[in-house]
């Protein structure tokens, strides 16, 4: 008899478990499949001159970096500093997609904030960034001279990432 209230209890206690280790993982930490994979090809409208292109093949041959971003992002403006800093001390080329904003609000951000990107690409209906795998920004991709995806980062890029991650593999990158 105590054995059939034992049951449910186990099933009820296993339960309480799964849902306590869940609520402290982090949502941003999900595996992407599209490490080691070729990344997919984008061609998007420049945010400062639309009658030119932003897109991937003009990459090729170079290590670089693709910040998904965007001006109704707090976490995007947070980032941006250091973007500034990659670009300028550690000359490391960024890309960016803006990503479903306000192209004027767009100019504006980084005229004010400064451009760290080598050019910046407008993606309003999500089409490249749905490729990527993106569903939140800030979002960042090291992309090697094959154009294939090394490493993602999601949320904001900080020194200690760059430093741990980043940084290690772009040298290992460059080398090879």
């Amino acid at each position: 008899m105590k054995a059939r209230f034992l049951i449910p209890l186990g099933l009820f206690l296993a339960l309480v478990v799964l849902l306590g280790v869940g609520l402290t993982l982090d949502p941003r930490d999900v595996p992407s499949v599209l490490i080691d994979k070729k990344a997919s090809e984008f061609s998007l409208p420049d945010l400062f001159d639309p009658s030119k292109r932003v897109d991937s093949a003009s990459m090729k041959g170079r290590v670089w970096l693709l910040n998904v971003w965007g001006t109704w992002c707090p976490e995007c403006w947070r980032e941006h500093e250091f973007l500034i800093y990659l670009a300028e001390q550690e000359k490391v080329p960024i890309v960016g997609i803006d990503w479903r904003d306000n192209d004027a609000e767009a100019k504006e951000f980084l005229r004010e904030k400064g451009n760290p990107f080598i050019a910046v690409g407008v993606d309003p209906e999500s089409n490249a960034i749905m490729d990527l795998g993106v569903y939140g920004a800030p979002e960042t991709f090291l992309i090697d001279k094959q154009g294939v995806i090394r490493k993602k980062h999601k949320g904001a890029m900080t020194l200690q990432v760059w430093r741990e991650e980043f940084k290690p593999l772009i040298d290992e990158l460059e080398k090879g």
